[in-house]
């Protein structure tokens, strides 16, 4: 980098050329993780239909990739602390775009899964280092806007992956759309790969249990980190779990929509793009403490809305569960990235494995509620962890005091 790419610090601040590079970077990098994460959440009837599976086996597509993200995002994290935030990155998308090159070639559903899994274990490598990347590089000040950009480079990436693997699929097939995701992600990681900064304030840390258990030990005696990555696990299942199942619902009688149609719904995640943004700045202005549970009363609104008959209510109510949902876990995440110190990249770790974790046990149990009770028993199980979350940010989160970080 040349001199004038960062503060008289070291860090990257706004208008300069480094920070833009990282910006887009970061936001390219959470678009194909999430484009490839969640291209087959629209096309699960597909999936149930070409292999003769049950809703709920079929929601394993999105299930096996999170489940082994979740897994892996704390030895990525502590490889990531050994060897350096940029080369864990770049590889991860590189190697999660061959494997999502592979995936249309699969002749049964158990080869479908593996390649999910494998998928998810090589995308961990980025999210696990992504949020320690921008603690450590992004000015403090500017730190919620950056971080905000990056949940929003996730939030256009669920939205552009899902609306293309439905559209591909109904004009040739869901084995062309996963190709198609592939390519994504191909030439995501080229773009990654020539804009992404270097490291100025990265630290190389031994990979030690002991050290591991200690940090482990450390950020689970914080007063908010708890709290953060149980928020972490009760939002991403509410989310989950919500689109899992909305094809389905929509696809079936009375509404009957087509995968087109339903694939465009999923344009909604275009405003958790701009909710990301917003919160970040509104984060940096108000506090973390007195935003977080808004947006969680956000979310509990729009979901009440999505058990209406009226098409146009529904499609209301899941715009609002979405800007909520993107706008709280931007301020969750980069709560998390303040408050951890020098134990960023295993906070950041912890905090997503929660997340993932969260999407794959309570997107599943959503399909067996979708079974007995339809509609009804999904919002049931997602208003109850909705709530959840709520009494947490409001009754706990919201009273605990700023740490040295944050």
């Amino acid at each position: 980098m040349s001199t004038d790419a960062a503060d008289e610090h070291g860090f990257l601040d706004v208008g300069t050329p480094a920070y833009r590079r990282a910006n887009l970077a970061m936001f390219v990098g959470g678009f194909a993780t999430f484009a490839m994460l969640y291209g087959t959440q629209p096309i699960l009837p597909l999936l149930r239909d070409t292999f003769a599976i049950s809703p709920a086996t079929a929601s394993l597509s999105v299930s096996a990739g999170t489940a082994a993200l979740a897994l892996l995002l704390i030895p990525a994290s502590v490889l990531s602390d050994r060897i350096g935030r940029i080369r864990m990155m770049k590889a991860s998308l590189a190697l999660a775009a061959i494997v999502a090159l592979a995936s249309p070639f699969v002749s049964n559903f158990d080869q479908h899964l593996v390649l999910r899994a494998l998928l998810g274990a090589a995308l961990a490598g980025l999210p696990a280092a992504a949020m320690a990347y921008l603690g450590e590089e992004v000015a403090p000040r500017v730190q919620g806007r950056a971080m905000g950009l990056y949940i929003a480079g996730n939030a256009l990436g669920g939205m552009s992956g899902r609306f293309l693997s439905a559209l591909v699929a109904e004009w040739s097939s869901w084995r062309v759309a996963l190709g198609v995701l592939g390519v994504l992600g191909a030439i995501a990681a080229v773009i990654f790969w020539r804009s992404l900064p270097d490291s100025r304030h990265f630290t190389a840390r031994a990979a030690r249990p002991a050290r591991i258990l200690s940090d482990v030990r450390a950020l689970f005696a914080d007063a908010a980190m708890p709290s953060l990555f149980l928020t972490a696990f009760l939002l991403m299942g509410a989310f989950i779990g919500l689109y899992n199942y909305l094809g389905f619902r929509l696809m079936d009688a009375p509404f009957s929509l087509s995968q087109t149609t339903i694939g465009a719904i999923f344009g909604l995640y275009l405003i958790g793009t701009l909710a990301s943004a917003w919160s970040g700045h509104l984060a940096d202005r108000h506090g973390r403490r007195n935003i977080l549970w808004i947006m969680v009363a956000v979310m509990a609104t729009g979901l009440a809305a999505t058990v209406a008959q009226s098409l146009l209510i529904i499609i209301g109510g899941v715009a609002v569960y979405t800007f909520g949902f993107f706008a709280a876990h931007s301020v969750a995440s980069g709560w998390v990235g303040r408050r951890a110190g020098e134990r960023r990249a295993l906070a950041a770790a912890l905090y997503l494995s929660s997340y993932y974790l969260g999407a794959s046990v309570i997107g599943t149990l959503s399909g067996l509620a979708w079974a007995s009770l339809g509609w009804m028993g999904v919002a049931l199980i997602l208003g109850a962890c909705v709530l959840a979350t709520l009494l947490l940010a409001r009754l706990h989160l919201r009273r605990i005091e700023p740490s040295s970080q944050a």
